[in-house]
């Protein structure tokens, strides 16, 4: 890299200067502070782990997003975090050991080798909240019901959209249907394209399957929607109670979510399979007009506890803070009011004037001696008056 461009930033790697950087640090608090009220405990996992421990219970795609490092005190592969699910249900499974149900959030840096799409930082800043401990459905309309209400919180106006998916659909077809390995590869990969015109290819190129497997594959990619889908979902497999058990675990969740939040639309779409590889039960995503990806997402993920020796229900949900900073609409570019202060400590009662203002909660500068004047953030400053230190408009 040349000298004069040693200032560059790598390709999808993001800084935050001011005023967006502190913004973002006073959503931030504003946000873990509502994960509090609801009684959700904060925790701060280390940047990098064991390369193992990071990928444990999730799938491929993770390990090719994730950045390894060779340790050079131990000599093993580290992994520099590309998302902190694994970790959160680290610390659940061994450092804290609850026997009942357990609410835990979190908010730092994570580090992709590729951006999630074309608008993503290769270092998003992750915010998100787990459950574990409870299978019922109260636990996913719980952590659905944060999810909306953070949004609520970080400002964003626009109406939501909330996605739900359940991946028990897909394992219970494949099952079914008993495809080989890599024609599931193949039919799944489809499904996350909505290729609909290569599914009706694929599935009639089957001809080991009967009809209603066929059915099945080929009608799938076109359930989603709202409401009706699930009728249309259970007149099509109105043969399988698994299948049906998904469908109607789908709808009673969007009606008792509907219950707690009028203001926000459902869409069904039973084909989703984002996280398929660890997630073991419902997706689900929160959308708005605005922007062409999810604001938040999450589902249950019950098995990710499994290879650190203690396999216990969760579910949670998680978002880029930086992405729900942008939408929010809360950086209007207005100047913070920022007090002036005259240089040096010789004048009687400066000091004690400028440490009550601050201690008050207003923002004071103190002049430098011989600083040139070159910042219109000040919009008072601090004079003395006879004996008295009085602040005046600039």
């Amino acid at each position: 890299m040349a000298l004069a461009d040693r200032w560059l930033l790598p390709d999808g790697i993001m800084e935050l200067l001011p005023p967006q950087a502190r913004q973002v640090e006073l959503m931030r608090r504003k946000v873990l502070d509502l994960y509090h009220r609801w009684g959700y405990e904060l925790v701060m996992p280390p940047i990098a782990e064991h390369l193992e421990s990071l990928l444990t219970g999730v799938g491929h795609d993770l390990d090719l997003n994730t950045f390894k490092v060779t340790d050079r005190i131990s000599g093993h592969t580290l992994g520099v975090r590309a998302d902190m699910t694994p970790q959160v249900a680290r610390i659940d499974a061994h450092r804290l050991r609850t026997e009942g149900a357990s609410r835990l959030c979190y908010c730092g840096s994570v580090l992709h080798t590729h951006p999630a799409n074309m608008l993503a930082s290769r270092n998003p800043l992750q915010l998100g909240a787990e459950l574990y401990g409870h299978a019922g459905p109260d636990s996913d309309v719980e952590v659905i019901a944060l999810m909306l209400a953070t949004l609520t919180e970080v400002g964003v106006q626009d109406r939501i959209s909330l996605d739900l998916g359940h991946v028990g659909v897909f394992s219970r077809l494949m099952e079914l249907c008993g495809l080989e390995p890599q024609q599931q590869a193949d039919y799944q990969d489809m499904l996350q394209r909505k290729a609909l015109p290569e599914i009706d290819r694929f599935v009639a190129g089957l001809s080991t399957l009967d009809a209603q497997a066929c059915e099945w594959l080929s009608a799938l990619p076109r359930l989603n929607g709202g409401a009706a889908v699930l009728d249309r979902a259970r007149a099509l497999f109105a043969a399988d109670t698994e299948l049906l058990a998904a469908v109607d675990y789908l709808a009673d969740l969007a009606a008792r979510i509907g219950a707690r939040c009028a203001d926000v639309d459902t869409y069904f779409d039973l084909s989703e399979l984002r996280g398929y590889h660890y997630h073991t039960g419902i997706v689900f995503a929160a959308y708005t007009p605005r922007f062409g990806q999810a604001l938040a997402k999450g589902g249950r993920y019950d098995n990710i506890g499994r290879d650190f020796g203690r396999a216990r229900p969760a579910t949670g949900f998680s978002a880029d803070l930086k992405t729900l900073m942008d939408l929010s609409g809360q950086l209007a570019d207005q100047a913070e009011d920022v007090i002036l202060a005259p240089a040096g400590e010789a004048e009687e009662g400066l000091q004690a004037a400028i440490a009550q203002l601050r201690q008050s909660g207003k923002r004071v500068v103190q002049r430098l001696e011989g600083e040139v004047d070159c910042d219109d953030r000040y919009r008072q400053q601090l004079v003395r008056e006879g004996s008295d230190w009085v602040l005046i408009g600039l």
